[in-house]
């Protein structure tokens, strides 16, 4: 457990130095964010944040990782464990990119040139289509791990969860990343769990992975803290969002993922409801705006309170997540 939590100190510090130097460059190209006008006011201040901050996120991760798992003498290079961690970070290659190209349509002077929801759909399908296939011809999973009763089959019904699991992880993650420093400390919390989680199963590289995201994340918050000197952007947003989906599978606690990742839950949910209330209605809505952290905010509630109360529930869903791994 040692080098496993090592990992995620050093990626905690390696991002820490790479975080002044990004936030300048950022500054200095002008990768400054439009906020939109349909966020409550007091975001009006917020214009011109540097964005795409996820960038040092993942360059974090890759640098750290190659030098855990990549370089790690006292297992094969051709060892099935390490040749799987090629799936995550593959997905987050892939969904690196896209975020990029998405960011890139939301700065100053370049209001609603983002990507469709209808591309984002798509490649949201296609990444998970993806995860899906590899995960079960190629990784053979097709199991789920039940608290207090074990591992059973569930045969092709896997692709299909899988699907689902990834396309709702990365959506829902997406939806959170919305005030300074809610996204970074709940991924930072949920990729925490499922680290301990793929240790207690002897998966090295993968707790090793995950602890390695949560110490990039630890360093990204000390930029992205309120009030933020620079925002994540989609280039983080959509990376974790794929990954955490990708990881929860590769445990086979793909089941606690709701309650590992509530804070995602009651983002999502929140603007399922409104959205479905909206039309049922024609016109009227449960809350003043969504996703939720919005409507608490719309409340009266502060920022930070809005974030730390969060936090809350997202320590508690990670303890309980490990909790119930733990039993079966």
């Amino acid at each position: 457990m040692t080098g496993v939590l090592l990992s995620g100190g050093v990626a905690f510090v390696v991002a820490l130095i790479l975080g002044g130097p990004s936030v300048q460059f950022l500054k200095r190209y002008k990768f400054r964010k439009a906020i939109s006008a349909d966020l409550p006011d007091r975001h009006a201040s917020k214009v011109g944040t540097p964005t795409m901050g996820g960038l040092f996120i993942w360059l974090t991760v890759v640098l750290v990782t190659i030098f855990t798992n990549l370089f790690e003498f006292e297992d094969s290079f051709f060892s099935f464990e390490r040749q799987s961690m090629i799936l995550p970070l593959a997905v987050v290659s892939i969904t690196l990119v896209v975020g990029i190209w998405d960011d890139l349509g939301t700065l100053v002077n370049r209001p609603n040139s983002s990507l469709s929801w209808r591309f984002k759909f798509l490649f949201l399908s296609a990444i998970s289509a993806g995860v899906s296939t590899c995960m079960f011809y190629l990784l053979e999973a097709e199991s789920v791990f039940i608290p207090w009763l074990g591992k059973y089959s569930i045969g092709y019904f896997y692709l299909a969860v899988a699907f689902l699991t990834v396309f709702s992880t990365t959506t829902a993650v997406s939806i959170t990343d919305g005030l300074d420093g809610l996204l970074g400390g709940t991924a930072l919390f949920s990729f925490g769990a499922y680290g301990i989680i793929a240790y207690s199963q002897g998966q090295l590289f993968l707790s090793i992975f995950c602890f390695t995201v949560a110490g990039a994340l630890l360093g990204f918050l000390w930029y992205n803290a309120h009030p933020a000197l620079v925002f994540m952007g989609d280039t983080g947003a959509l990376p974790l969002g794929a990954a955490l989906g990708t990881v929860a599978l590769m445990t086979g606690h793909w089941l606690l993922l709701p309650i590992i990742g509530i804070v995602f839950v009651i983002e999502a949910t929140s603007d399922v409801i409104q959205v479905g209330y909206f039309k049922i209605t024609k016109g009227k809505r449960i809350f003043r705006k969504t996703p939720f952290h919005h409507h608490l905010e719309l409340s009266g509630w502060s920022e930070p309170q809005v974030v730390m109360r969060l936090y809350l529930f997202g320590i508690a869903g990670a303890l309980v997540g490990i909790a119930l791994a733990l039993t079966s």
